[in-house]
């Protein structure tokens, strides 16, 4: 039980949830995701187990989602769960979108959602929103790789829009921003995430259960496993290699005793430069993860 899997999250369902399901599945406590998905989005969810999961901070990081955006109204949440705020008549042509989603394009700064999980003052922001209670947000810079408008309805008013970024965008604020920026304001009514590092939307499984639509929660909702879930989940699981993008260093016998003792190593390789962190392997398998100081390369991590 060592790698990753490449989980298509199925609406209704909280990230956390989708590790509950595999727990379960495996019986096994290592299990974790890579990167948050709201609840009512869907789409690629990398999922670590066993010692894998030593190594989500090495994923990589970049995002690619295709976003469902309703013009003509806002909400506290900037999304289709909140309460509506703002409302407009205004009406926006394919022009107008493709010309307002330039401004968003490059390092842009990025104000988070009242309605999200990051802490201020150790309580998250959603808890104050809930309280009625202000606080202030400081806003993030945040990039923005392509961003481009796939369709168009102008009866309705819905775009859908392709945004490729880095870590930590809050696509909720882009549908929110780009609403204010047309002077109709705007709200997100579906996210899919197509691509998580190296993990695309193609090549993701559907979890091997059945979700009871019945229940009352839009949340965490109920569930049953399939019969054939374990050998599902298990011929999913894929080498922690496959979702990494750092150098690969190959090592000797020599060098795999120093490292399973965390001692350094030496470095022999043109390619990496001070500072580069490393995936050290053995006999196919990875066992470390080094970073190189300019002369050896030091153990941060051990996985055997």
């Amino acid at each position: 039980m060592f790698g990753v899997i490449n989980v298509c999250k199925p609406k209704g369902l909280t990230s956390h949830d989708v590790v509950g399901v595999i727990r379960k599945i495996l019986s096994i406590k290592q299990v974790g995701h890579t990167g948050t998905l709201d609840p009512f989005a869907e789409g690629v969810l990398p999922v670590c187990v066993g010692k894998a999961t030593r190594l989500i901070d090495y994923f990589d990081d970049d995002k690619e989602y295709l976003a469902t955006i309703q013009l003509g109204a806002s909400t506290d949440t900037y999304d289709l769960e909140g309460i509506i705020t703002n409302k407009s008549s205004k009406k926006v042509k394919r022009e107008d979108i493709e010309k307002a989603l330039l401004n968003f394009k490059g390092e842009i700064s990025q104000l988070p959602p009242m309605y999200s999980a990051i802490k201020v003052n150790g309580k998250k922001l959603y808890e104050y929103a809930r309280a009625g209670e202000t606080v202030n947000i400081e806003p993030r810079t945040v990039t923005i790789y392509n961003i481009e408008l796939k369709t168009f309805d102008e009866m309705t008013q819905i775009a859908e829009i392709l945004v490729s970024c880095s870590k930590g965008t809050y696509i909720r604020s882009i549908a929110n921003d780009l609403g204010v920026n047309l002077g109709c304001f705007g709200h997100l009514i579906k996210l899919v995430r197509t691509r998580a590092g190296k993990f695309s939307l193609e090549s993701a499984i559907n979890l091997p259960i059945k979700i009871d639509e019945s229940s009352d929660s839009e949340h965490s909702k109920k569930y049953s496993l399939d019969s054939d879930a374990k050998e599902k989940i298990i011929q999913a699981i894929h080498p922690p290699l496959s979702g990494l993008s750092l150098p690969v260093i190959t090592v000797n016998d020599t060098d795999f005793e120093r490292i399973s003792h965390g001692n350094s190593i030496k470095a022999e390789s043109e390619k990496i430069k001070s500072g580069d962190f490393l995936i050290l392997v053995y006999n196919n398998n990875v066992i470390a993860i080094g970073q190189y100081d300019g002369v050896e390369i030091k153990v941060k991590k051990v996985l055997i």
